[in-house]
């Protein structure tokens, strides 16, 4: 197993763990706008690590573990990483853009930077197969897409604290990364590329709409 990816899942659980544990440095790292706003720029970053449950922090860092490898089998260790953190800081950033005047929004998760190396693997290898479940075969692509428009479902829902805005912007992070590290992949796979972009695109439409 990739040193790199270990080191970040290890990260993702000592510090969520930390965070289950001890109110007060959950508090001090989430994503929180107005502590954002007000200089506090680490929680961009930190906030990435910081999980609501075991079932967010398994959900996520299984999701990690099935689709980095492709990533790194295809783009190597030092484009991983860019993917990874690329893709936090872009989800962090989209959340600061819809998010802006709401002082009290707050979340956590890795979600965008998992979110982002999820596109990229899917770009890299669209063929793919998952099981849902391990046992209900499903297209990676399907499961890319589908993920998306939960997120959408999540964010109109604003019923828990789990940053689904970070999903698209990590989403658009990896997808752009990955283009612009591999641009034959527009030609090579050009209707995979049109499809993931679909999700992106319904968000960014409903946002000019006002329906989020």
């Amino acid at each position: 197993m990739n040193i790199i990816l270990l080191g970040i899942i290890i990260a993702n659980v000592l510090i969520s763990y930390k965070g289950f544990n001890d109110l007060y440095f959950f508090r001090k790292y989430e994503f929180h706008v107005g502590s954002i706003r007000s200089g506090e720029q680490i929680r961009m970053l930190s906030s990435g690590f910081l999980h609501v449950d075991m079932m967010h922090l398994a959900f996520n860092m299984l999701t990690l573990w099935f689709f980095a490898p492709v990533v790194l089998n295809w783009l190597g260790t030092f484009s991983f990483v860019l993917v990874y953190f690329g893709s936090l800081i872009f989800g962090s950033l989209l959340t600061m853009i819809f998010h802006k005047n709401d002082y009290s929004y707050r979340a956590v998760g890795a979600s965008g930077a998992v979110t982002g190396v999820l596109y990229s693997a899917i770009l890299l290898q669209p063929d793919m197969m998952l099981g849902i479940f391990f046992v209900i075969p499903i297209p990676a692509y399907l499961f890319g897409i589908l993920y998306l428009l939960y997120s959408i479902y999540g964010m109109r829902a604003k019923n828990d604290n789990i940053g689904h805005t970070a999903h698209f912007g990590g989403a658009v992070g990896g997808y752009l990364i990955t283009l612009i590290k591999e641009p034959s992949l527009i030609a090579d796979h050009s209707l995979m590329t049109i499809l993931l972009a679909i999700p992106i695109v319904i968000l960014f439409i409903m946002a000019k709409l006002g329906k989020l």
